[in-house]
């Protein structure tokens, strides 16, 4: 974070005033209102490594999403970089793209991106520097007012995933994967537009590969199951271990009950 020179180039925020609110006084309000819920019912554990998290409109996903930001609030200001891998909505490419951007803007405040770990990753020779997947993708950008509100001073290093196996990936997450330091955080949502109980059922399924680490989830499950089958690739080999925090769907929440988008919140713990 800081003052952003005449040089740097800035990713503004595309779903601001869409997915969550532009107005800044609002948006803080609102997720501090998300945060303190899911505080009071968040259990007393070790923070986590790594966590799945949702990535829909906050009048929706908000409560999933914090119930596994408020998991952070012990680790405030150890957190000094987090790891963002999602689905790339509106790009097809190969591999993961690293944003051209230098900082990303959200109406919180600017956050700088790693360019240690963007450097480290560009120099592997298999990633994609473009800002245009970047543009306009909604799924990692939802995560920023969380984790600004929930941490300290921190960088970020935002990936998207577009056609990759779960061993690239898990590699990718390896290369950058750091200490207590670095936060990963993977951004799905799971199933899209079946009946509440069928999604419920579906979904339960999900999560339970999820929790057994079995990297061997469809994007019909979870629209993020590219980043997902990574992390849960390197959990296995690192012999991490996958807790569900939270499960709802827009039926419960914001939502009628004909045509639901699930929401899980997961978190993985070291050895």
């Amino acid at each position: 974070m800081g003052r952003i020179s005449a040089i740097t180039r800035v990713r503004k925020a595309a779903v601001a005033g869409m997915f969550y609110p532009a107005e800044r006084s609002v948006l803080r309000s609102d997720v501090a209102l998300l945060l303190e819920r899911a505080a009071a019912d968040s259990e007393r554990r070790a923070p986590p490594k790594a966590m799945i998290v949702p990535h829909a409109g906050y009048p929706y996903s908000g409560p999933t999403a914090a119930a596994a930001y408020a998991r952070l609030a012990p680790v405030r200001d150890q957190i000094t970089r987090v790891v963002l891998i999602g689905p790339s909505h509106h790009a097809y490419f190969r591999g993961v793209a690293l944003p051209e951007s230098d900082v990303f803007a959200t109406p919180l405040g600017d956050i700088r991106v790693d360019t240690g770990g963007k450097a480290r990753l560009l120099a592997r020779g298999d990633a994609v520097l473009s800002d245009v997947p970047h543009e306009a993708e909604h799924c990692l950008e939802v995560q920023l007012p969380f984790l600004q509100s929930i941490l300290g001073d921190f960088t970020i290093l935002p990936l998207l995933a577009g056609d990759a196996s779960p061993e690239y990936v898990a590699s990718v997450l390896a290369d950058v994967w750091g200490g207590q330091e670095t936060l990963v955080l993977a951004s799905s949502d799971l199933s899209h537009y079946h009946s509440y109980q069928e999604a419920r059922e579906i979904d339960t399924q999900t999560a339970a590969a999820i929790v057994a680490r079995e990297p061997c989830l469809s994007p019909e499950q979870a629209c993020g199951a590219v980043g997902i089958n990574g992390l849960l690739t390197l959990a296995r080999e690192r012999n991490l271990s996958v807790e569900k925090i939270e499960y709802l769907n827009s039926g419960d929440t914001a939502g009628d009950r004909a045509r639901v988008v699930g929401y899980g919140a997961f978190a993985v713990y070291g050895p």
